[in-house]
Formats: C-alpha cells, sequence, structure tokens
C-alpha cells in the first residue's frame, strides 16, 4: 500500500479501536514451532511496517516494526505463513510501542531451560 492509501485509511478509521500485536500468542508459535525466524507486520502494509521479531533462534529487539492499526490487522509470519496476531489494546496494557514484553520474553526463556 502507498503512503497516503495508509494515510487515508487511517484518516477514515479514526475513533475506532486499536488492534495491538499479540506478543504472548507470538512467543507461544515461537516455542511450539521452533522456527529459526519470525517477522511481524500489518496486513496489507507489511513494506513499510514489517519486520524481523526473532532471527537465528534469537529476540530481536532493535526492530523497526510498527504493530498496531486502527484498520489493518497485525500479523506473524513464520515460514511463510502468515497469520492474524493481535489483542485489542483495551484488553492488554500493551500499546503500539511495545516491543517484546517480560512476560512474553518469559515463554521463550522457558524452552531454553
Amino acid at each position: 500500500m502507498d503512503t497516503l492509501s495508509a494515510f487515508a485509511m487511517g484518516r477514515a478509521c479514526k475513533g475506532r479501536a486499536l488492534k495491538v500485536f499479540d506478543w504472548t500468542k507470538a512467543a507461544e508459535i515461537i516455542r511450539d514451532e521452533k522456527p529459526a525466524n519470525v517477522s511481524a507486520g500489518l496486513d496489507g502494509d507489511w513494506e513499510y511496517t514489517g519486520g524481523d521479531i526473532y532471527r537465528e533462534g534469537k529476540i530481536v529487539e532493535d526492530d523497526y516494526t510498527y504493530l498496531s492499526s486502527t484498520w489493518a490487522t497485525p500479523q506473524i509470519c513464520v515460514d511463510g505463513q502468515y497469520r492474524d496476531c493481535f489483542v485489542m489494546e483495551s484488553e492488554t496494557k500493551w500499546s503500539s510501542s511495545t516491543k517484546w514484553p517480560d512476560e512474553a520474553k518469559a515463554i521463550l526463556a522457558d524452552q531454553a531451560a
């Protein structure tokens, strides 16, 4: 999606509930499926929002992903398979700036133990 279209969608959806990336679900998927690399982004806007969140078996915390939206759905991509991966902002303490909260890191730390 081009920048102008993304801006228009955001403006049209102003005031709607915000969907934020579900870090717990992502950690559980990674724990259970044990992929080497995982990315995340917004459906329909991966070019501008997507990036690696897990690379070569390690959490990536210096990514530049943008993982919340009122109109696009946050997704996870594991082994080329895209899946919705979000929670409504009203149901969590996470926001658009949340990156690997401690509870999600703990899920992955448990697998290393």
